[in-house]
């Protein structure tokens, strides 16, 4: 009977080690297709505790005969393993939300002007979220206008996106439990189905299928996006997490070493910068050198003419639909030059008579996470 202890110990070890191997990055597990392996293991996690705890007690008492030290050690090493797979490697308990969400006008303010932000408007009102703030605790919750709104954002794959929380119509609430392809994974509280941040889809779980609505959002410096919204509000650092944002201080400039957010500044390499762009089904990868290097690129997806481009601080970046290329297309102090018309870095013609530009999603990327999502991707040479 004491076979059935040691099995029930070396299963309970193995399951809670795999619980978190593949859904957090490490070595070999974001390679593989294993994601519902990791939802059902996550999913009937207590059934498995069950299981093997059962085989423990049944073989207790034979094993204690055997070897009470054995056993001991055995309990202890169990532990061990379970305190570390659920505390210290578990991403809720590694990225934590800030309580102490501040938002403060420009006058106020005390994020350096250099930072890059993700920034929302809607509803006649603007709000910056500093990217190394949210690139810490991965979400943020607030509200725009009468609009909840969820930011997100994924150091690993350097991708940052808004989204409207509302799933059947309710406002739910998500927490971070790890990753899929080096994306950061969020379950929700009501299903425990599990939404992809790059894209806001469930990819498991009851809801798997649906999507959350995507928010348009902006990657800028908060100096340039205070030029285009000088009402904006800016979130604060939380001073609970000042050493967390401190470690990501060099992040947003690609100055990390680390194999998980440093950058390749060479071009096409995974770890290599890129702007991405979705027009329908439609997608393509623009080289973040290259775009640099010209400024300006213009190009046309599904029958959708547009021009993606760069502001003079080589940080913020914007797209914007056009008709066509008929006119000669140039950017000349940050502002949009398309024949005779000129337009400011929100498409906003200078003419009145000149109707504004539609902008058009645009993100900066690692190139190993936009093809990871958007298969099938273009790229431009």
């Amino acid at each position: 009977m004491k076979k059935f202890f040691y099995l029930g110990v070396l299963g309970l070890i193995f399951f809670e080690i795999a619980n978190v191997y593949f859904i957090m990055p490490i070595p070999g597990s974001q390679e593989i297709n294993s994601l519902q392996l990791a939802y059902l293991l996550h999913n009937q996690q207590w059934l498995f505790r069950a299981a093997f705890g059962f085989m423990i007690l049944l073989g207790l008492n034979a094993a204690w005969k055997g070897s009470k030290f054995l056993v001991i050690l055995s309990f202890i090493l169990v532990a061990v393993v379970v305190y570390m797979t659920n505390y210290n490697m578990a991403a809720d308990h590694m990225f934590y939300q800030t309580k102490n969400l501040q938002m403060l006008n420009v006058h106020d303010n005390k994020v350096d002007l250099d930072n890059l932000i993700i920034g929302v408007a809607f509803q006649n009102e603007a709000k910056a979220y500093p990217i190394q703030f949210i690139g810490y605790h991965h979400q943020v919750r607030d509200k725009i206008g009468t609009q909840p709104i969820m930011i997100t954002y994924c150091t690993v794959c350097r991708s940052g996106r808004a989204f409207e929380p509302t799933v059947n119509g309710k406002v739910e609430s998500f927490r971070l439990v790890g990753m899929d392809h080096y994306n950061a994974m969020f379950e929700d509280i009501t299903t425990k189905s599990w939404w992809r941040q790059e894209t806001g889809e469930s990819v498991a779980g009851p809801l798997k299928g649906q999507t959350l609505k995507e928010i348009p959002s902006m990657q800028a410096t908060l100096k340039e996006w205070l030029a285009l919204y000088p009402q904006s509000l800016i979130m604060q650092p939380d001073s609970v997490f000042k050493s967390e944002y401190d470690s990501l201080a060099n992040f947003e400039t690609g100055e990390r070493k680390g194999r998980l957010t440093r950058r390749d500044t060479s071009s096409w390499h995974d770890k290599s910068w890129i702007a991405g762009i979705q027009v329908g089904q439609s997608s393509k990868a623009y080289d973040w050198n290259k775009l640099l290097k010209e400024r300006i690129i213009y190009d046309s997806l599904s029958h959708q003419s547009f021009v993606i481009f760069i502001a003079f601080d080589d940080k913020s970046l914007f797209a914007y639909k056009i008709d066509s290329a008929e006119h000669p297309i140039s950017i000349r102090n940050d502002t949009l030059i398309i024949g005779s018309n000129n337009y400011d870095l929100l498409g906003r013609s200078y003419q009145d008579s000149v109707k504004s530009l539609h902008p058009l999603q645009v993100y900066q990327e690692y190139w190993h996470s936009w093809k990871s999502f958007h298969p099938g991707t273009f790229r431009d040479e």
